[in-house]
């Protein structure tokens, strides 16, 4: 019903589907338990943002060890790098190159803990917004299971399935019209060919196309039908 309104009968419109530009489902790389969600579903979020974690104050004690370690092993080399420049004391080579590779073993290690620690949080690899957690505190996550789905809905796309030969003129950056269903109203957006499939699909014989528009206004939501005009 909402794509008869779209030009069904116009062959210079074809019907499409919108999607958020970014899209993205997380999972975690390790088993574990949720211990803390930051931000709540539907809140804004930016890139580099923690968004879910699993419980970490394990990995978050031995990362603080290994700091300690770390510092103690950078302490001792240098202490004898300086008595050794000042001829204080004898210090020969042997000495002082153990000393740098136990601080540069105890530097590799605070790097590994901390890599360790990191997977154990999720971060937001764009400015977007939550739009589900699958996952809530204190629920068990097994290994790349989703748990929370990220989008950008500031930019969207008019994804398209084309009979070859209607698509003939597509070609990424040209400049086309789109028209979204927007309950009683329709907006209409001037987009840009992002995508043009190199094959057509075998199964339905046809071409899938991408176009991207600007929705900073949000008034057009991902997932709702819509159709794009034909060159």
């Amino acid at each position: 019903p909402a794509m008869d309104r779209l030009h069904a009968a116009d062959p210079a419109w074809a019907p499409g589907v919108t999607e958020p530009a970014k899209d993205v489902t997380m999972a975690f790389p390790v088993v574990g338990v949720v211990g803390a969600r930051p931000v709540k579903e539907g809140a804004a979020v930016t890139n580099g943002q923690v968004v879910i974690e699993l419980d970490k104050q394990l990995e978050q004690l031995d990362v603080e060890r290994k700091k300690l370690a770390r510092n103690l092993a950078s302490g001792e080399f240098d202490r004898l790098s300086v008595l050794a420049k000042r001829n204080a004391i004898s210090v020969s080579s042997e000495e002082l190159d153990k000393k740098k590779a136990e601080f540069d073993i105890a530097r590799v290690d605070l790097d590994l803990a901390a890599a360790v620690l990191r997977r154990r949080q999720l971060i937001a690899p764009f400015d977007g917004e939550v739009a589900v957690f699958h996952k809530d505190v204190g629920e068990k996550c097994e290994e790349q299971q989703p748990v929370v789905r990220i989008v950008d809905t500031r930019r969207c796309l008019m994804v398209a399935n084309i009979e070859p030969r209607l698509a003939a003129g597509m070609r990424v950056g040209l400049k086309v019209a789109v028209e979204v269903d927007a309950g009683d109203a329709k907006v209409q957006r001037d987009a840009t060919v992002t995508y043009v499939s190199p094959v057509v699909d075998a199964a339905s014989g046809l071409l899938r196309i991408k176009a991207e528009f600007d929705n900073a206004d949000g008034k057009v939501r991902p997932g709702v039908p819509g159709s794009i005009r034909l060159p």
